[in-house]
């Protein structure tokens, strides 16, 4: 093969994450990709591409830099919307990440059973009136973070609440700071609105 044929030492890396976000999980991948960021940054800039890219945290991801509004330009990256629902799941995990990172010192990587972050949503989610489908959507919406790839399935059991995930560090670039406080801000204000429109319980004489 000529030098002109030849194929560049980070096409794979860049095949990755035109897929999705590289974690440094993925040993091979992401050696290559901490070699070759210079040169990979270089090229995805000649398409309009920018690399993300995590060392500490160990996540890498690209996006598209912003164009004129004459321009059209083909989307190379794949993008997924999300339901409201699915996005105050999301919060709800880097809230986790959160409080993981300023309570744990030993472990790098948050692992929660499926159990546990149900009871955690618990808290934010509105019950309605069958329990059972209350729990079946939160369910739906952790199966839905997992196919969106914001957890991965560590761990399989044959009691489905006991499956154990983690939460992916990545989180915490689609989630800021200050998506959170402006959440809690929400929070705040549901829970007021809420206990201002309760009924009061009259006295029985």
């Amino acid at each position: 093969m000529s030098s002109q044929q030849r194929i560049l030492p980070y096409t794979s890396v860049f095949i990755k994450l035109l897929k999705g976000p590289v974690e440094y999980v993925e040993k091979s991948t992401w050696e290559k990709l901490i070699q070759y960021k210079v040169e990979l940054t270089s090229f995805l800039l000649q398409m309009g591409l920018s690399l993300v890219l995590d060392e500490q945290d160990g996540y890498a991801y690209i996006k598209h830099y912003p164009f004129e509004e004459d321009e059209n330009p083909v989307s190379w990256i794949q993008r997924r919307s999300l339901t409201y629902e699915e996005s105050v799941m999301l919060v709800l995990l880097r809230e986790m990440m959160a409080e993981f990172e300023v309570g744990e010192a030993t472990n790098r990587e948050l692992i929660k059973k499926r159990r546990e972050i149900k009871e955690y949503a618990e808290l934010f989610f509105k019950e309605n009136a069958s329990r059972v489908k209350f729990l079946k959507e939160i369910d739906r919406l952790i199966d839905k973070a997992e196919e969106n790839g914001f957890i991965d399935k560590t761990e399989t059991s044959d009691l489905a609440d006991e499956q154990k995930f983690r939460i992916k560090k990545i989180i915490k670039a689609k989630v800021s700071s200050e998506d959170l406080d402006h959440f809690y801000q929400q929070l705040v204000r549901y829970k007021e609105e809420k206990e201002t429109n309760q009924p009061v319980q009259q006295e029985q004489q």
